[in-house]
C-alpha cells in the first residue's frame, strides 16, 4: 500500500481531508501534546482506522503488525456492516412483497373486477412472486 507522512497534525489534517485513506498511523505523544490540533485531525480521518502508537517504545515491526491487524479488524468491521445492511433490506423488501401480495389478492376477491384491471393485478401478483423467489435465492 502507498504511504504518506506528515511532519504535524496540521499537515496530516490536510491530507485527510484531500484524500481517503485506509489506516491512519498516529503518534499518542503527538495526540496527548497538543489536544487541539489532535482533534481537529481526529474530525477529518473519514473512514481511515486509527492506530495510536507510542513510537518512543515500538519499533517498526510491531507497527507494522498493528497495523496489519488494524487493517483486518477493518475488513471485519466492514464485512459486518454489508451484511448487516443486505440483511435489512432484504427484510424491509420481503415485508413490501407480503404487501402486494396480499394487496393483490384482496384486489383479486372484489366481486365484478373488469378483466383488463384483473389482467393487471395478475401481472403484479407474478412479479411480485419472482422477486420474492430471487430474495430466498
Amino acid at each position: 500500500m502507498t504511504t504518506h507522512w506528515s511532519q504535524n497534525l496540521q499537515e496530516a489534517s490536510a491530507r485527510l481531508r484531500e484524500q481517503t485513506y485506509a489506516a491512519a498511523v498516529i503518534d499518542q505523544f503527538v495526540l496527548e501534546s497538543e489536544p487541539e490540533e489532535s482533534e481537529q485531525m481526529i474530525e477529518h480521518l473519514g473512514t481511515a482506522f486509527p492506530v495510536y502508537i507510542n513510537f518512543a517504545v515500538t519499533g517498526l515491526d510491531r507497527m507494522v503488525r498493528d497495523v496489519r491487524s488494524a487493517l483486518h479488524r477493518r475488513k471485519r468491521e466492514e464485512s459486518a456492516a454489508r451484511r448487516a445492511v443486505l440483511d435489512q433490506m432484504n427484510s424491509e423488501m420481503r415485508e413490501t412483497l407480503t404487501a402486494m401480495l396480499l394487496s393483490c389478492e384482496l384486489a383479486m376477491s372484489v366481486p365484478e373486477v373488469p378483466a383488463p384491471a384483473a389482467e393487471k393485478i395478475r401481472a403484479i401478483d407474478n412479479l411480485a412472486r419472482e422477486l420474492r423467489l430471487r430474495l430466498q435465492s
